[in-house]
């Protein structure tokens, strides 16, 4: 059973905006009551309190059955919490007003240090990030989001003149649903933002309308109230991040012997995120939560072992999750011969490779705390791997997770050190990194031997292809041929088997026995396979010195972020490397392919992947990593617009938070007063004492409240309606004192609830309510919210 503490906020705590009125609006229904003169009116909300009530009826105790779904108010409510809570069951802490606003302050620092290092093509205009686009960059055609207007598609800019005006000047056209709107270009300048969809294609559903500006509106509120769930969502986990505390790690003699043992000249950048790392492990009191972002080759690995080496000398272990057992297993070669030297340091590997009794073995060892490093994929994540004493989890391409997988990594920041390793960034990840929520080290310069990748975009042709493989095995070299599904590896093996008869070809893929899978990739890395056709799951982190071409086919059926990971498997050695992308006929390619393409071309320079991830963010699908709901909220203002208003409610985030009461100083005064049926109290075993509980756990909090109702209904089935009404007013009161409400009283036919809530606060609350009839029903006039 979850823990019962709370994540709603306690007396006097100002805290962001919580979960409650961002994630289910309807709570708020909770307040709107029915005052017994209106009659009726059970449709306004779950929780309409009805006076009219017999007290004596008969009681016979109800048990629904497990597939009967509940519908009553309090088990909608239930329902509801347990959900949103279930999410979030580690972030739930006690925090008093004063240490909140010393995170918050510490939260307002970072951000601020994250948006001074932003990188790439983005300005900061008026000291706000901004992504409002340059309109002499746009082509006729390109669909774009006037802040005020909504979406409209660019038609060009050319001289026109003013009303009572005979001198010209450049104007921005743009055509919308009823009609064709010119503004100067300065002021476009400063409105418009560039429209793109997180999803295949970028054309909006319908443009919006000069002579409507209220449905734009709307649209917009939607994507607020999106926004804002998120920044209560990435503030909650980072404020119980910045509170957790664990003892700073010793700087000892032997860590320096240990750096020492690196056998090569670290660049600028990477002795940088050495001193970052370790300044967080030895001077810090907080959980590291930091993003290294370096090219494929630049280093990242090294980074990682030695803050391991840091963590295992204070008899804590570490945990390396890769998302490939082929990645997991090189990582495991690296890591073992790093630490061979060290013969009291035991690295152990848990994968499909393995034998059940080896998996068992391993499992043993990590439980015991046997195993100081424990490398391997998701399995690492699973429920039966319990850990001694974890003090670090390195996490590389989490990109490549599942959404559950990265729940579970979300789960272990709050507790361990953690450091994620990626040459492209999730735009999650990269957002949390430039708005200060996380640290980032950046490894932009490549190793002085590194050359840049020469990268070939064409369309597919079986010479250029044959042509291509000949070069790099008559250099004496090796090849990767990759293709997006595993149908069509066999139809590639016959068709190089001519050209290349004499030519060890091989062929690789996720669905392969476990041994042959293996033995497949240490014949590919000791060289006596030539040719690899394989899927992506040579992605991430294969280092093979002597394989300097790639051929990927079918390229607009990669993601950018795997085009340029798959681009990053040559070019390890001082060779010059080469990466073919083959697409079909580019009448067959949708706009975000050909833009994705376009994007790879352009970052051929090395180190470029941040830069990548950013032109990433505006082509990649949001679904996987927002969230679908999220996605639809983006679709609303398009992508730039949305992370734009993100930004600003990022920086404003103390305007939003409620200041809760303490739950005995909320009054209720509302005219209802049930009386309980002898046949229930006498059903009861104490009645005195269940009302006496149900008092206190509401005092507490709501989830403990939520556990109560639930224990009461599984004892003794569903209450009547009197109990029903005395528990609703309990829930009432309690949530009252999280939203900071004082008294909710009655006078004539209005309902009044006493407050000190923010207009902001309120202003958003109300924008976040499903019912319209909620939202105009509601005013707040000074400390009074009215309801009429």
């Amino acid at each position: 059973m979850a823990s019962s503490s709370s994540l709603l906020p306690r007396p006097h705590l100002p805290t962001p905006l919580i979960s409650k009125l961002s994630s289910f609006p309807r709570t708020w229904s909770l307040f709107i009551l029915t005052h017994p003169k209106h009659g009726n009116k059970q449709k306004l909300s779950p929780f309409t309190i009805n006076a009219v009530y017999t007290p004596h009826s008969p009681y016979t105790p109800s048990t629904p059955s497990k597939t009967e779904p509940r519908n009553d108010p309090i088990s909608v409510l239930n329902e509801r919490i347990r959900r949103e809570y279930s999410k979030k069951e580690v972030f739930r802490t006690v925090m008093n007003s004063e240490e909140a606003g010393k995170y918050m302050r510490m939260v307002k620092e970072q951000q601020q240090k994250g948006l001074q290092k932003l990188k790439g093509e983005r300005e900061r205009k008026d000291g706000v990030f901004s992504y409002r686009v340059d309109p002499y960059t746009l082509r006729s055609g390109d669909y774009v989001v006037h802040k005020k207007v909504g979406i409209g598609r660019f038609v060009g800019i050319r001289f026109d003149s003013a009303k009572n005006s005979s001198q010209a000047s450049e104007y921005v056209f743009i055509e919308y649903a009823d009609g064709m709107a010119k503004l100067p270009v300065n002021q476009a300048s400063k409105m418009l933002y560039r429209y793109s969809l997180p999803n295949e294609t970028k054309k909006p559903r319908t443009l919006s309308k000069l002579n409507d500006t209220g449905a734009w509106e709307r649209r917009k509120v939607k994507g607020k109230v999106a926004i804002q769930k998120m920044v209560v969502d990435l503030m909650e986990l980072y404020l119980h991040r910045l509170k957790q505390r664990r003892p700073a790690y010793l700087k000892t003699p032997a860590l320096a012997e240990f750096e020492a043992q690196f056998p090569y000249e670290p660049t600028p950048d990477q002795k940088q995120a050495f001193i970052d790392v370790e300044r967080d492990l030895t001077e810090q009191e907080t959980p590291m939560d930091r993003l290294i972002c370096g090219d494929v080759g630049f280093g990242k690995t090294e980074v990682a072992i030695r803050a391991i080496f840091c963590v295992v000398s204070a008899k804590k272990q570490a945990m390396v999750l890769a998302p490939t057992i082929v990645l997991a297993k090189q990582h495991f070669d690296v890591i073992s011969e790093r630490f061979s030297v060290y013969p009291d340091i035991k690295v152990g590997l848990l994968s499909r490779f393995q034998t059940k009794a080896e998996k068992e073995e391993n499992l043993d060892m990590i439980k015991n705390g046997s195993l100081d490093i424990i490398v391997g994929t998701h399995s690492l994540l699973g429920d039966r791997v319990t850990y001694n004493n974890l003090g670090l989890l390195v996490v590389d391409e989490e990109q490549r997770f599942g959404v559950k997988q990265k729940e579970k990594i979300a789960s272990f920041k709050t507790s361990v050190d953690v450091l994620t390793l990626s040459a492209t960034p999730i735009p999650r990840t990269l957002y949390l990194a430039l708005t200060g929520f996380r640290d980032a080290s950046l490894i932009s310069t490549p190793p002085p031997e590194r050359v840049p990748i020469k990268t070939h975009l064409s369309s597919f042709s079986k010479e250029k292809v044959i042509s291509a493989i000949k070069y790099e095995l008559d250099r004496g070299g090796q090849v990767f041929y990759v293709l997006p599904r595993i149908k069509g590896l066999d139809e590639v093996m016959a068709f190089l088997a001519e050209p290349f008869p004499n030519v060890e070809i091989a062929i690789a893929h996720g669905k392969l026995f476990s041994k042959q899978l293996e033995d497949t990739m240490e014949k590919f890395a000791l060289g006596e396979i030539k040719i690899l056709i394989c899927t992506n799951i040579v992605e991430s982190g294969l280092d093979i010195q002597n394989a300097n071409t790639i051929i990927i086919q079918d390229v607009q059926q990669f993601g950018l972020a795997q085009l340029y990971q798959l681009r990053g498997r040559v070019g390890r050695a001082d060779k010059e490397a080469h990466a073919y992308l083959f697409y079909p006929d580019k009448g067959l390619l949708s706009d975000q392919a050909l833009e994705r393409l376009a994007a790879i071309e352009e970052c051929r320079e090395l180190g470029q992947g941040f830069q990548l991830a950013e032109k990433d963010m505006g082509i990649r699908g949001f679904g996987a990593i927002f969230g679908e709901q999220q996605s639809g909220d983006v679709g609303n203002v398009g992508v730039d617009l949305f992370f734009e208003m993100l930004f600003e409610s990022l920086s404003k985030v103390e305007d939003h938070c409620v200041v809760s009461v303490p739950y005995h100083s909320v009054q209720v005064d509302i005219n209802i007063n049930p009386h309980l049926p002898s046949d229930y109290i006498n059903y009861l075993e104490n009645p005195l004492k269940i009302i006496s509980d149900a008092e206190r756990v509401a005092e507490k909090d709501i989830w403990s409240l939520m556990q109560f109702t639930e224990n009461l209904r599984r004892q003794y089935g569903k209450e009547p309606r009197s109990m029903e009404i005395l528990l609703k007013k309990l829930y009432l009161r309690r949530m009252a004192a999280d939203l900071g409400i004082t008294r909710i009283y009655t006078l004539g036919k209005m309902i009044f609830m006493k407050t000190n809530m923010s207009k902001k606060v309120f202003k958003l609350m109300i924008q976040s309510m499903a019912s319209d009839l909620h939202r105009n029903s509601l005013v707040l006039e000074g400390d009074q919210i009215k309801k009429h």
